[in-house]
């Protein structure tokens, strides 16, 4: 194997999180927990999408300039 290759049990380079935090809340969460986290991730991700479609919206009406001529 390559030096810079690392497998699943050698640590991480001494990265903090994957060698310590990571592991510490995957043996204390429970699978309701993640999944609630999980849940929490996807609604902030669509409140976000909200804001940018409110806005879309907003930049869309405002290009309308102009006005409307008959023509017979």
């Amino acid at each position: 194997m390559a030096e810079n290759q690392t497998t699943q049990s050698e640590p991480h380079g001494g990265c903090l999180y994957c060698d310590a935090v990571k592991p510490f809340f995957r043996s204390l969460w429970s699978d309701a927990t993640r999944s609630h986290f999980r849940n929490s991730r996807v609604e902030f991700l669509k409140g976000v999408r909200s804001v940018i479609d409110d806005r879309i919206d907003r930049l869309s009406k405002q290009d309308q300039k102009g006005e409307h001529v008959v023509v017979e």
